[in-house]
């Protein structure tokens, strides 16, 4: 149920922003700067915002570089006030243990912001997500992402619109969301006694499997069109292999979730079954529509963009029928060395 949150206000809601890392030191470098600044930016507002960052490198190799930022924010010299930037290293691998680390690191805090390593914040990003949160005692506040890019898209991805994301108006209800632009109230979190699902740590979905949760566990998503991040696409995920992939992978993440979901017996057959039979759907419409622009080809660019989101919405199809009954893609897998 929403509700204005009610604080005595001598004392600051307690927040920490977390971000997550492996071997990324030139993110580390441009993102923590822009932290700080955001963590001092409420300080007004009845909040004290700290930035942590942990590590999912077992050799702890943003330690330098996350020191070096501490160091900056705790004497800024231009009479700012210091900010507090601690690091802590997560040695098990995936990403649901690193995310479960910075729930842990948030002890008895009241508010936990998960924003990602290449994404960077806009003015104002943070107050937006706790004003929000603050009027209206939400479980959480997602926030939108829109992408630059290391070199320009080719037509073919930009036709598909694999890098489009939804844009809603602020206050609106979503029933789920991802971690790399969420607050979260860690009362509403520690009631439920949520934690993030580690068998999912490598595939992925642990942010949807979590949300989702939350949601049926009597919590309210809220979407913040003001608090804007924008992500800073590497050359390498600018390909058709890589954004095939990620569509299949969205699709295989919600089957797998939606089946954890689900009671086990027969609700879990029932829904392995209608999973299967949506994802079948999509395979078969994206094939009619790639056809159709395999016959109109020489009308150009809408020919190619019938393709390229044919092959999407086939992809998709393809990882919710495979998610269904239980075959994970590994996003996050990775060799270590």
């Amino acid at each position: 149920m929403l509700g204005a949150v009610t604080t005595d206000p001598t004392t600051p809601r307690l927040l920490t922003i977390a971000v997550l890392t492996f071997r990324r030191p030139r993110d580390l470098d441009a993102v923590l700067p822009l932290l700080v600044e955001q963590a001092r930016s409420v300080r007004g507002r009845g909040v004290e915002a700290r930035v942590l960052v942990v590590d999912n490198d077992a050799s702890g190799s943003g330690r330098g570089r996350v020191e070096a930022a501490a160091l900056a924010a705790a004497d800024p010299g231009d009479g700012a006030g210091p900010v507090t930037v601690d690091y802590v290293v997560e040695a098990t691998p995936g990403i649901a243990s690193a995310r479960n680390r910075a729930l842990a690191e948030s002890g008895d805090g009241d508010v936990l912001v998960f924003i990602d390593d290449d994404e960077r914040p806009s003015d104002g990003w943070l107050g937006a997500l706790v004003s929000l949160q603050a009027e209206t005692g939400a479980a959480a506040v997602v926030g939108p992402v829109r992408s630059e890019y290391e070199v320009e898209p080719e037509p073919f991805i930009v036709e598909g619109r694999f890098f489009v994301r939804r844009r809603l108006a602020t206050g609106t209800p979503v029933d789920v969301a991802a971690t790399n632009n969420l607050l979260l109230d860690l009362v509403e979190v520690r009631r439920q006694g949520l934690a993030f699902d580690v068998a999912l740590g490598q595939l992925g979905g642990e942010d949807t499997l979590f949300t989702r949760s939350l949601v049926a566990g009597g919590g309210t998503i809220l979407w913040c069109a003001e608090a804007v991040v924008t992500d800073v696409v590497p050359a390498h995920r600018v390909t058709r292999r890589w954004v095939v992939r990620r569509a299949y992978s969205s699709g295989n993440g919600w089957s797998l979730t939606s089946v954890m979901l689900s009671a086990r017996g027969a609700s879990r057959l029932s829904t392995r079954l209608r999973l299967s039979a949506k994802g079948g759907v999509r395979v078969v419409g994206g094939l009619g529509r790639y056809a159709v622009g395999t016959v109109t080809r020489p009308l150009g660019r809408r020919s190619l963009g019938q393709r390229a989101r044919g092959i999407r919405t086939m992809a998709r199809g393809a990882g919710m029928v495979a998610g269904a009954w239980g075959a994970g893609y590994r996003e996050y897998g990775r060799v270590d060395g």
